[in-house]
């Protein structure tokens, strides 16, 4: 993995495995590491708030200590290990509502380089909600306002202006 990779992200999908496969037997694993991932999912939608990475260090550490069997012993461990190691990154989303990585697509920021876009609609064209204008041979711009933030302007456009 690289920083192309948001780490939030990585412990949410390793999160929603373990709550997955959990067998429901033990409070601490069926219903803990249920909590823990409706947080992460809250952080990589942009709705995180100040006290959530307390609350999932808290729960981490409660279920770890007290689930019956190795699958919730072990499962916050991807969480506490992205909180020790990149705790910034889990920071950027919450306090500048930011995904360094570009992957949490909620906290995208995608963006038209003048110096790239060549002015030939293709974005525009295939924008299902309108967000791009722009003339014909003139630089297009986003309305963050309206971008739903799917990409499809970033597949369509053969000029590689269009970034997150």
């Amino acid at each position: 993995m690289d920083d192309s990779k948001c780490m939030v992200n990585i412990a949410k999908f390793y999160l929603e495995f373990t709550v997955d496969e959990s067998c429901g037997k033990c409070t601490p694993c069926r219903i803990g590491t249920k909590r823990m991932q409706e947080i992460l999912q809250k952080i990589c939608d942009g709705k995180g708030e100040k006290g959530d990475l307390e609350k999932l260090e808290q729960l981490a550490n409660n279920i770890k200590r007290a689930s019956l069997c190795g699958l919730g012993q072990t499962a916050p461990n991807p969480v506490l290990s992205t909180l020790k190691y990149f705790k910034d990154e889990y920071t950027a989303h919450i306090r500048d509502k930011l995904c360094p990585a570009g992957e949490c697509k909620a906290l995208a920021n995608i963006k038209i380089d003048p110096t790239k876009c060549k002015g030939c609609g293709l974005c525009k064209k295939n924008c299902p909600v309108g967000a791009i204008s722009g003339e014909i041979k003139q630089p297009h711009k986003i309305d963050p306002d309206v971008c739903i933030k799917c990409g499809l302007c970033m597949t369509k456009c053969p000029f590689k202006a269009i970034n997150k």
